[in-house]
Parts: structure tokens; C-alpha cells; sequence
């Protein structure tokens, strides 16, 4: 266990794992436990949360899209419990307009999968996130554009798939499918 993550008259920092992907979930579990943390699992936002009340965590990782509710939806209801946790969005779809929405909801930190424990845990611990590093070096493709675009939307719409192909201008059911397909590399 790091230095940084001990708290006085604790025995180990808790973190909340939110995330639908179960395979993911117990290995991530078990590597942040033999990293000195004591680990609840939820698989969905609505079960993160009573979690939390439960037992109030230190950290959360929540994943971006699940079933249900979406982490960015759960960021904001864990940091009302606690405004001193530490909030890192995890995603396999990843944009640079979620990342700058996920920071502005309060989260510490914003990680792309495949992360592994330690590229989670340095994330978590980490004093700001750099949101440079999001933004690629070289040119993205016209693809990447349009996924980069489709997003920024959808998080200006909170999420409704209907406001948002109103707004691209396209069928809800051309951007429905569109948002299915994993993003384009670059």
C-alpha cells in the first residue's frame, strides 16, 4: 500500500468497483486488493451507489457505459455523499468530449481500456488529470471526427439518443447503431 493512500486509523483505503464486465471486475478486484485495498464490486450504478451508503469508499473506478446508468450519471450522486472521494471514469469507448465531461462532474481522473491495476491506481493518486494527453498528436481521421463529434453531442443532450440524431440531423436508429460500433482508433 502507498503512503499516499493511508488514512490515519485506517486499516486499508476502501474502493468501489463499478463496472457490468464481471470478468473484469474480479480480476481488477483481486489486483487492487493485493495492492493493500479493501474492494466492493457493483455491476451496475444503481447497486454502486447503495453500495456506497452502505459504506462510504475512499475511491471509486466506475466504468462510463453500463447497463442502466451510466458512470458519468453515478460520478455526481457518489461525490454527494463524499465531495473528498476520488472518482476515476473508466471506458472502452473513450472521446475527448467524455473525458472533459467526466472532469467537469467531479472526476479526479479519466483512463482508457485496458488499464491495468497500476495504471489505475496511479491515475487515482495522481493531483490533477492531464487532459492533454487526450488529444492526439497527429490528425485524426474523418471516422474518428465523426465519433469524436456524435459524442460531444450526445453529452450536450445528457445522454438522449433521441434529442441527439434530432440535432446531427440522422435517424435515431442510424445513430443508435452508430454508437454500438467501437470508436475508431484514430
Amino acid at each position: 500500500m502507498t503512503e499516499e493512500m493511508q488514512h490515519e486509523g485506517e486499516e486499508q483505503p476502501h474502493l468501489l468497483l463499478v463496472d457490468d464486465d464481471p470478468t473484469f471486475t474480479r480480476v481488477m478486484a483481486r489486483a487492487m486488493s493485493r495492492r493493500g485495498l479493501h474492494v466492493s464490486i457493483a455491476g451496475s450504478a444503481e447497486e454502486g451507489l447503495e453500495m456506497a451508503k452502505q459504506e462510504l469508499p475512499d475511491y471509486a473506478v466506475l466504468d462510463l457505459k453500463m447497463d442502466g446508468d451510466s458512470g458519468l450519471v453515478l460520478l455526481p450522486k457518489l461525490l454527494e455523499l463524499d465531495p473528498e472521494m476520488k472518482v476515476l471514469i473508466l471506458t472502452g469507448y473513450s472521446s475527448i468530449a467524455t473525458a472533459v465531461e467526466a472532469i467537469k462532474r467531479g472526476a479526479c481522473n479519466y483512463l482508457c481500456k485496458p488499464a491495468d491495476a497500476d495504471d489505475v491506481l496511479a491515475a487515482l493518486l495522481s493531483k490533477h488529470a492531464d487532459l492533454d494527453t487526450l488529444v492526439p498528436e497527429n490528425p485524426m481521421s474523418v471516422d474518428r471526427l465523426q465519433w469524436e463529434h456524435i459524442q460531444r453531442v450526445l453529452a450536450e443532450h445528457d445522454g438522449n439518443i433521441s434529442a441527439t440524431a434530432r440535432a446531427l440531423g440522422m435517424h435515431r436508429r442510424t445513430l443508435q447503431r452508430k454508437l454500438q460500433k467501437r470508436p475508431v482508433r484514430r
